[in-house]
């Protein structure tokens, strides 16, 4: 997969090539995972039934431009928020610790793509008000990040 993944990212290797060379692959993968849901051990179960609960975010850099298929990306943008929860002095709840980690993604996001992290902060919320969905955080196809 990752051999396939570099040749795509370099420009030898067509996206739609590397769509159906991923089909088999995603299949035996959510296969595993199925199968990973009753194996009998209950920590595996679960984790892999949180991972098939988001089966379909964890194929987006298959169909989207500019989504990486690992995190190491996107482990160097959150340090900041490591950092800050190492140093700093936390949060009072879970939903407060949901609340950083949440923003602080966000805010990595949005930098990474060169977007300004108020403007999509005040769509956001107006969307909110209004019960629409947030905007996407997905690069904008024209979009390189």
């Amino acid at each position: 997969m990752f051999a396939w993944w570099h040749r795509v990212r370099d420009g030898t290797l067509k996206r739609s090539t590397f769509r159906s060379y991923m089909t088999p692959i995603r299949r035996d993968v959510e296969r595993l995972l199925a199968a990973g849901s009753q194996c009998g051990v209950a920590k595996t179960e679960g984790t892999c039934r949180e991972i098939l609960k988001r089966r379909e975010a964890l194929w987006t850099f298959v169909q989207v431009e500019g989504v990486e298929p690992t995190n190491n990306t996107a482990e160097r943008s959150i340090r900041p928020g490591v950092q800050w929860r190492k140093t700093g002095f936390g949060t009072q709840s879970q939903a407060g610790s949901r609340f950083v980690e949440t923003l602080m993604t966000v805010v990595a996001t949005l930098k990474q793509q060169n977007r300004n992290v108020l403007d999509y902060l005040t769509t956001a919320h107006e969307a909110a008000l209004c019960g629409a969905p947030a905007p996407s955080l997905l690069p904008k196809p024209d979009q390189k990040s």
